[in-house]
């Protein structure tokens, strides 16, 4: 039986998105003054006086938040800043680039054993078995570290599934909130990783898949504590990737590397790679063509097609992009202008070329959206009319692009502008005088000119599937 010592924790939670709103509701303030006091050390005497204050330390301690973000630093409690509070991430404090716990503990062996305590229902025991395996060969092939299974004694480190209190001193939460928790290294429950038993485990898409997650904690049980990376496994938030196709971002190899040393083997290139497979249900975020190429932003990465006839390459965002955030919104090219705007929340984006363009990002209320709009599901830029047509929930904008002005009757529906294409528009991009407007894992081949779909399409068949 271990004894029970102090130890850092870290903590995977996920928090529930509130609707859209004008104004900064109590709520969302109540959720910021949690979010900041778990992962900023926020200290809360007099919060509700110290909010109105510019100069209050809630305000630093945005600006703390924004700043390891990537935000824009206004100590202000932004829709931005709001959205980012609510994505499902781990949770221990925040820190820049890759780092290690405070004291650095770290295993003084290059050989360890864990031992899976229990399983959850949510999968087989083959699944369970093979998640924890793989997600312990992530940090093996960049490492001299090995990891051998045991089914007796006491392990190095030793993974349960449990629900509500659980004997540590931190219990769970039920669904949707912590996901996870994992101890650093060091003796009795140290590197030990817990699992929320009420979280719905997978090892695909759907709920939470087991594989990341560990990968994640196991990355806590070595040593390694929260990056700023937004391509790193260890930055905070959660987001699925194919596990087929994961790689090690270079950060995490670096953190890894730093406290183990490098293994043996070379470690692989770190560029995601291209998926074998035609992912068969695969939506956008957004798409967009760029100077004759076509561009499909999903998460954190985008397919990249030159030609008709060429491969297609697959990469990270930040590798061509550095400033500009994961998740685009919306994006779309305007040929007369030589440009392409990008759209994540309430900012954008303006490329010419490869480079963006100075001053930016600007405010989507510049182009004349009214304040209830918080995010571009959508855009699109039709030659023919010279408009570009934004789509918002079951709603489309018409904008001119010669006059730089929305058109006065907008907003219009869906429905009666571009009838059979649905209520609803994930991304959209033209080509060749037609509209392909994308909604799940199918496209809509849309003529402006007979104002009709003429066909539907799979959204993968533009990745040569």
């Amino acid at each position: 039986m271990k004894s029970l010592v102090l130890l850092l924790l870290v903590t995977c939670c996920a928090a529930s998105p509130t609707g859209t709103q004008t104004e900064v509701s109590e709520s969302d303030n109540r959720l910021a003054e949690e979010y900041l006091k778990k992962y900023y050390s926020l200290e809360t005497d007099g919060i509700r006086q110290s909010r109105t204050k510019g100069n209050s330390v809630f305000s630093e301690k945005i600006r703390q938040m924004q700043d390891f973000f990537g935000l824009e630093v206004t100590g202000k409690l932004d829709e931005e800043t709001l959205e980012l509070m609510q994505q499902p991430r781990c949770g221990f404090v925040d820190v820049g680039h890759f780092s290690s716990f405070p004291g650095s503990p770290s295993w003084k062996k290059k050989d360890l054993t864990y031992k899976i305590l229990n399983y959850t229902p949510d999968m087989t025991e083959a699944e369970v078995d093979q998640a924890i395996q793989r997600a312990f060969k992530v940090w093996s092939d960049v490492t001299p570290l090995t990891f051998t299974r045991i089914n007796n004694g006491v392990a190095d480190i030793e993974i349960s599934f449990a629900a509500q209190v659980h004997n540590d001193f931190y219990p769970f939460d039920g669904p949707y909130g912590t996901l996870a928790h994992a101890f650093a290294p060091g003796n009795s429950i140290g590197g030990d990783a817990h699992f929320d038993e009420d979280e719905d485990w997978t090892s695909g898409s759907v709920g939470f898949n087991l594989f990341l997650v560990a990968a994640h904690e196991f990355g806590h049980s070595l040593g390694l504590s929260h990056s700023n990376d937004p391509s790193a496994l260890m930055f905070p938030t959660y987001h699925y990737i194919d596990p087929n196709t994961f790689q090690l971002p270079q950060d995490d190899v670096n953190g890894i590397q730093s406290i183990y040393g490098a293994g043996e083997k070379p470690a692989e290139p770190t560029r995601p790679s291209t998926p074998k497979n035609c992912p068969p249900n695969i939506m956008f975020d957004a798409v967009t063509s760029l100077r004759g190429e076509l561009m499909f932003f999903r998460h954190r990465n985008f397919w990249r097609k030159i030609s008709a006839k060429s491969e297609v390459e697959y990469h990270l965002i930040k590798t061509f992009w550095p400033s500009l955030p994961s998740g685009i919104h919306a994006a779309y090219e305007c040929q007369a202008k030589d440009q392409v705007l990008l759209f994540k929340g309430t900012k954008y984006w303006a490329l010419r070329g490869f480079e963006i363009e100075k001053g930016f990002p600007k405010s989507i209320y510049d182009l004349g959206f009214p304040q209830t709009v918080k995010k571009v599901d959508a855009a699109v830029h039709d030659d023919g009319s010279g408009k570009t047509y934004f789509f918002v929930d079951d709603m489309y904008y018409s904008y001119d692009e010669k006059t730089s002005v929305m058109d006065k009757d907008s907003p219009k529906r869906i429905n009666d502008g571009f009838p059979g294409i649905g209520n609803k528009v994930q991304a959209a991009h033209s080509s060749d005088g037609l509209l392909f407007f994308f909604n799940g894992n199918r496209q809509y081949v849309f003529s402006p000119a007979k104002k009709r779909v003429t066909h539907l399409q799979n959204s993968n068949s533009w990745l040569n599937c």
